[in-house]
């Protein structure tokens, strides 16, 4: 397992950063949990993603047990704020930021993360309130950094340059969506958080499942898989987009990996991204995404990478 810069901080991140999205406190029971983190150790990752609107909290819940008997300086845990959270609160003025970091850290059972995000932009809320609260929970050592989710590039360029302008702290991550099938963030936020220190940590890297080739064109998606449980979730489920990503297979085997290790290598060959989140239900599915780290894809697996996902 290889490690990052998360931009123009001083954390050292895995390239594989385990996600608890539906997961922990969710369609996971306990134990499974702790088994999965357990597997994540064991593979070298040392970061964990989770928030506080994640199953009602209990996520964080879980994570924090799952992390209580390690050393906290060898773990990276973000969590985030914004969605409806257990209290019923909501956005990122400065009484919700200042009330939901004391919360996440009573249910992870620590006295501060690494990295405080929020979840999404608010528009109904000035960008210096909230960066002002953010800036008091750093003050506080409740928060080592802070960064932001599924904001733009005009978004993020705006944060760092009221930071300079007023002393705020200065957001180190984007969050955004980002895989082989969804491309965006190259267009604004990979270009300006390159020119202002910060660094991606990409959710969804494998679409939702879809990019490990586990669904076939044609076929009914297997029990205990998301698109059997949550296929509302899938909007690339479609068998054109399954028929794309087959093509892929050639290209995995070729480099004698998987296909889920070759769409979190083709996102690991971005400079600007520090990890790639992964969700995983059993410890095989950490150690097989774990062993992207480290994959090497030179041009012509590129082009040939480029070619088989041609429409």
């Amino acid at each position: 397992m290889q490690h990052r810069q998360l931009g123009d901080s001083d954390l050292q991140v895995s390239e594989i950063c385990l996600g608890t999205w539906t997961t922990f406190g969710g369609s996971l029971a306990e134990a499974d949990a702790l088994a999965v983190v357990d597997a994540a150790f064991e593979n070298g990752i040392n970061f964990f993603d989770t928030a506080n609107v994640y199953s009602e909290g209990r996520a964080e819940e879980v994570l924090g047990r799952a992390l209580a008997s390690r050393p906290r300086s060898e773990v990276v845990v973000a969590t985030k704020v914004f969605g409806t959270a257990p209290d019923g609160g909501r956005g990122l003025s400065r009484e919700q930021i200042l009330k939901q970091i004391d919360a996440s850290l009573e249910r992870l059972g620590m006295d501060y993360v690494d990295l405080y995000q929020c979840h999404a932009f608010d528009d109904d809320v000035p960008v210096e309130e909230t960066l002002g609260a953010l800036t008091e929970v750093v003050d506080a050592g409740k928060a080592r950094y802070i960064g932001v989710s599924n904001w733009t590039g005009a978004q993020i360029q705006n944060a760092v340059d009221l930071a300079r302008e007023h002393g705020f702290a200065k957001i180190v991550s984007s969050q955004p969506e980002y895989s082989l099938l969804q491309r965006e963030p190259e267009e604004d936020v990979i270009p300006a958080s390159r020119e202002n220190g910060v660094s991606q940590i990409v959710y969804s890297p494998l679409a939702q499942g879809v990019l490990t080739g586990k669904y076939v064109p044609g076929a009914a998606a297997a029990e205990g898989t998301r698109a059997s449980a949550r296929p509302e979730w899938m909007q690339l489920y479609r068998d054109d987009v399954l028929e794309r990503v087959q093509r892929l297979r050639p290209v995995a085997e070729g480099l004698g990996c998987s296909m889920a290790q070759l769409a979190l290598a083709w996102i690991l060959r971005e400079p600007n991204v520090a990890a790639a989140i992964i969700g995983a239900s059993r410890p095989d599915q950490v150690r097989d995404n774990a062993e992207a780290s480290g994959v090497p894809l030179d041009d012509a697996t590129l082009r040939a990478i480029d070619d088989a996902l041609a429409a």
